[in-house]
């Protein structure tokens, strides 16, 4: 079914190339307190921080949706690039773990606020080669948007309106 499903997307976007662009906005808002309301089409989320920082815990951290991301997208590329190579893998874990020194939202100590190191640890049950999954995982990663959008540098802009 996976693999069905995406030849025929694959083969859409080979005949009309413009349909294989896409441009998405996501938008946050946060009004009283630090809660942040994200939406992006009919999905609706909610991001806050804890009460140690001024929030009310009403949702996970932005940190937590950044390492879902990740983890989210390495972990549904390798299950596709798996089913289109024609290899099962009954289950696929990604594990994101993020070292970061929350210090440096506030501009104290020699760290960045970007985290210093991040980990991402695979884990696939199959019965295919550790040759074939390693293939598999090196194709994915290179084609994996959110992972290398952790990994390389991108162009990134930043503009202000004020009501």
């Amino acid at each position: 079914r996976i693999a069905t499903a995406q030849a025929r997307a694959v083969g859409i976007m080979q005949s009309d190339p413009g349909r294989a662009r896409s441009i998405s906005t996501t938008t946050g808002t946060v009004r009283a307190g630090l809660a942040c309301e994200i939406e992006q089409g009919r999905h609706q989320v909610v991001a806050d921080l804890g009460p140690g920082v001024g929030g009310d815990k009403g949702g996970p951290s932005p940190s937590f949706y950044a390492r879902a991301a990740i983890a989210s997208c390495v972990a549904i590329a390798i299950k596709m690039h798996a089913a289109n190579e024609g290899h099962t893998f009954r289950e696929v874990v990604v594990s994101v773990t993020t070292d970061m020194y929350d210090l440096a939202l506030w501009g104290i100590g020699p760290y960045g606020a970007a985290p210093v190191a991040t980990e991402i640890l695979i884990m696939i049950s199959t019965d295919s080669s550790p040759e074939s999954v390693q293939a598999i995982v090196d194709t994915a990663l290179d084609r994996d948007p959110w992972f290398l959008a952790l990994r390389d540098k991108q162009a990134v802009g930043a503009e202000v309106m004020i009501a």
